[in-house]
C-alpha cells in the first residue's frame, strides 16, 4: 500500500521547479525533488499503468472493467504519464522513467489513432452528412480496438473528446514525443482536423454523453464542444506532425474561417453551456486546464463564477442543474428518463471532487491562491 502524504506548497514549488528548465537546482533541491516524483511514480504505476491494455494501450473507465476502453479517461491518463515524464527529464539519473513514462503516453495515444483509423469511412460520411450515426466512436474493445457491440444507442458524437486528443497529440509532439509514423496517419490527423472544423453548427452528446439534460437521447450544441474545437485548432494549425524531423508534407492546416466561427459562437454562448443547460462543470476544463479556450478574461471570469455560485458544493461540483447520474432517486434501469424526470433530482444532485482538481490546477498556472 503506498503511504497517503500530504503536499506542502513549498514542495509544490519545488518539483515545478525541478521540471522547469530555466531553474537551476542545488543537489539538495535535486534529491527532495527526485523523491517527489518517485512518489508520484509508484502512484501512476500503481493507480493508472497498471490498468493499461498490453494491445491497445487504452485505459478502462472503472479498475473492474475488463472489456471497454474509453478515448476521453485514456487520453487524461496518457496526460498523467507524459507530465510525470516530463519532471524526470531534469534529473541526471532518472532510472529510465522519463523514457517508460512517455512511450506509455505514445502508446495510448496511438492505439486511440489506430482504432479510429479503422473507422475512417465513417469520418468520409461525417465530413458530408453531419450524423451521429457517422461519429467516431468514444469507447472500444480494450483488448482488440474494435468497435464495442450493442452501443448503438450510446452516444459517440463527442466533439470534445477528439479535439482533446488533437491537443494533447500537439503538446506531447512539441516536446519531443514520436508519435506519428507514416503520411497515411498524417492525413488521418488532417482528415479528423477536418471533421471537428464544423463543431459551431454541430449537435453533439457533450462531455457527459448524453446530449440535453433531459437525457432523452437528443444532441445540443454545448459550448464546452466548441470551445475545445476552437482551442484545438489553434493548437494544430501549423503544427508538423513529425516534429523536427518533419517538412512542409506533414504540416497539418486549420480553415481559418472555421476557426473564426467556432469563436464566435463559444463567446457567444458563454457563460451558458447550452440551450438545456443553463451552467455546466464541463465549462471548467474548457475554459481552464486542460485547453484554456477562453482568451477573453472578464469571460472567464464570469464563467468560472457561476459555475462556482450554482455547483459548488461541500464534497464537489455537480455536473449541471437537475443531473440525475448516480442519484438515489435515479432508475439505473432506464438509459434515458422520462419526461418530466429531471424535476425529481433538484437539490440532491451527486457532487464531483474532481472539479476540486481542476480548480487546483488552474490557480497553481495561474497563481491564484484562493
Amino acid at each position: 500500500m503506498l503511504e497517503e502524504r500530504p503536499i506542502s506548497p513549498d514542495s509544490i514549488q519545488l518539483l515545478h521547479a525541478g521540471m522547469n528548465h530555466s531553474v537551476r537546482l542545488s543537489a539538495s533541491e535535486k534529491i527532495a525533488s527526485q523523491q517527489q516524483l518517485d512518489y508520484y511514480y509508484a502512484v501512476v504505476k500503481k493507480q493508472i499503468l497498471q490498468f493499461q491494455s498490453y494491445t491497445t494501450g487504452l485505459f478502462p473507465r472503472y479498475s473492474t472493467e475488463n472489456n471497454v476502453g474509453y478515448v476521453r479517461d485514456s487520453l487524461y491518463c496518457a496526460m498523467t504519464c507524459w507530465a510525470l515524464s516530463r519532471g524526470y527529464l531534469r534529473l541526471n539519473d532518472d532510472q529510465g522513467r522519463y523514457y517508460e513514462l512517455g512511450q506509455a503516453a505514445v502508446k495510448t495515444m496511438r492505439g486511440i489513432l489506430l482504432c479510429w483509423m479503422r473507422q475512417s469511412d465513417k469520418v468520409e460520411n461525417f465530413k458530408r452528412v453531419h450524423s451521429a450515426v457517422f461519429a467516431l466512436h468514444s469507447k472500444f474493445n480494450l483488448l482488440t480496438g474494435e468497435a464495442v457491440e450493442g452501443t448503438e444507442n450510446y452516444g459517440h458524437l463527442q466533439i470534445d473528446v477528439v479535439a482533446l486528443f488533437i491537443l494533447t497529440l500537439v503538446q506531447m509532439i512539441t516536446s519531443g514525443l514520436e508519435i506519428i509514423y507514416t503520411t497515411d496517419e498524417v492525413s488521418f490527423v488532417q482528415n479528423i482536423v477536418f471533421y471537428i472544423e464544423r463543431a459551431y453548427r454541430t449537435p453533439d452528446f457533450g462531455m457527459w454523453e448524453m446530449g440535453t439534460r433531459y437525457n432523452d437521447g437528443t444532441p445540443e450544441l454545448h459550448a464546452s464542444s466548441i470551445g475545445m474545437v476552437k482551442a484545438a485548432l489553434e493548437a494544430i494549425n501549423g503544427c508538423n506532425l513529425y516534429g523536427s524531423k518533419g517538412t512542409v508534407g506533414s504540416v497539418i492546416y486549420v480553415d481559418i474561417d472555421a476557426h473564426n466561427r467556432n469563436r464566435t459562437t463559444f463567446e457567444t454562448l458563454l457563460p451558458r453551456e447550452s440551450n438545456s443547460k443553463n451552467v455546466d462543470a464541463s465549462l471548467i476544463p474548457t475554459i481552464s486546464f486542460p485547453c484554456f479556450a477562453a482568451h477573453d478574461e472578464s469571460l472567464h471570469h464570469r464563467t468560472f463564477a457561476k459555475c462556482i455560485r450554482k455547483l459548488k458544493g461541500k464534497y464537489g461540483f455537480k455536473r449541471f442543474l437537475r443531473d440525475g447520474q448516480f442519484c438515489v432517486l435515479e432508475n439505473p434501469n432506464r438509459q434515458f428518463y422520462q419526461s418530466g424526470e429531471t424535476k425529481l433530482f433538484q437539490g440532491v444532485e451527486c457532487q464531483w471532487p474532481m472539479f476540486f482538481v481542476y480548480m487546483i490546477i488552474d490557480g497553481e498556472i495561474c497563481t491564484n491562491v484562493e
